[in-house]
């Protein structure tokens, strides 16, 4: 992730961030992303549509990032067949198609942090598109950005840059204080 991006988002106490970021830039921006945030002491949730949650936890353990800080949700090994085994640090949803179950479980995590300082990270919006029409995911965001206030959590929503997503990615950019393209 770019510095002056990073010194951006320091600057606020909590925020809405549409981080819009390249295919193969995608794994470690959101390491840099989480690595800062667990480095500024704050803790939050992870919610994860792109990968499994062992597969994420794997990569942050690689990079000594403190998982003690992180509560995951998981929307992705049920739909892939995986083994689904009870954790204290993850809620595991059905898919990544069911929004409700996804909101449910954020708002269930947050609560779960005791610390007012904290953050929700939501990993992706494309993987969002692959399983709900555009105007429901754009009404999704507004839904969570929201939440996001509500909760005064700094919250990171990441979205692939693709073509096909441009004029979603152009309505959604009205519900966050920043868009970071990275």
């Amino acid at each position: 992730m770019k510095r002056d991006s990073l010194s951006q988002l320091q600057k606020l106490e909590d925020y809405v961030v549409l981080a819009v970021v390249d295919a193969d830039r995608f794994q470690k921006t959101n390491i840099d992303i989480i690595q800062q945030l667990i480095r500024q002491n704050t803790p939050g949730v992870y919610v994860t549509l792109s990968k499994p949650y062992e597969s994420v936890k794997k990569v942050l353990q690689k990079k000594n990032i403190n998982l003690t800080k992180l509560i995951f949700i998981d929307g992705v090994t049920k739909t892939v067949g995986g083994r689904l085994e009870k954790t204290e640090d993850c809620l595991f949803i059905g898919n990544p198609k069911n929004l409700s179950d996804i909101s449910i479980a954020m708002d269930q995590a947050i609560m779960a942090i005791p610390k007012r300082d904290k953050f929700l990270f939501f990993d992706s919006l494309s993987t969002l598109l692959l399983y709900n029409n555009p105007g429901l995911v754009a009404k999704f965001v507004h839904f969570i950005s929201g939440k996001m206030r509500v909760w005064k959590v700094k919250g990171i929503i990441i979205s692939l840059k693709r073509k096909q997503d441009k004029e979603l990615i152009n309505q959604l950019k009205e519900y966050c204080d920043i868009t970071l393209e990275l």
